[in-house]
């Protein structure tokens, strides 16, 4: 993967598939460079076993593939940055995966276009779970969450194109200020 986003909306894809209800995502840009990236679901979670023998390539549950290639490769990109990877997981609780990169690091990946694949993680699953997003670095914070702008939609789809347009842009304003740096 050739950016920070698309390791999101791979993880999240995961969190959808596990029954999550609610995917809080979080950005958080320290001063000395570090990058956190959090998802944190309250999907179906996975035992320690499984935790283990995720971080392998040969590992997934699909039934269409025999290898997973999504958490191996997170935890290769952040670790070429001098960064790292913890999973926390408990069946029937949920999983928080925690990726770490150190953005001085020329090994570490942009962030790559954040809000488009918000836009695009909303469209994918208008419905459910609900979403939420975390920005936050020394230039400020950012919050998003669907389930706040949902009331205001009265009923319309958030995978209708005018609102994931509004989506897009809304947060590419609110994003670039605070995490502009390190985007492309």
């Amino acid at each position: 993967m050739k950016e920070i986003a698309l390791h999101l909306l791979d993880i999240v894809q995961n969190s959808v598939k596990a029954g999550a209800s609610h995917v809080d995502i979080g950005f958080a840009l320290a001063s000395d460079g570090l990058l956190t990236m959090t998802v944190r679901d309250d999907g179906c979670g996975m035992s320690p076993e499984f935790v283990e023998r995720v971080r392998s390539p040969f590992v997934t549950t699909r039934t269409t593939r025999k290898v997973g290639l999504g958490i191996p490769l997170l935890m290769q990109n952040a670790m070429q940055s001098g960064g790292r990877v913890d999973i926390d997981s408990q069946v029937g609780v949920g999983t928080t995966i925690t990726a770490v990169f150190d953005t001085r690091s020329i090994d570490c990946l942009p962030l790559g276009d954040l809000a488009s694949t918000m836009a695009t993680i909303v469209m994918g699953s208008p419905d459910k779970p609900e979403f939420s997003l975390h920005c936050e670095s020394e230039a400020g914070a950012s919050d998003f969450s669907t389930e706040q702008i949902r009331p205001a939609l009265d009923g319309v789809s958030l995978a209708e194109p005018a609102v994931v347009q509004w989506i897009q842009e809304s947060l590419q304003e609110e994003i670039e200020p605070i995490l502009g740096g390190i985007m492309s």
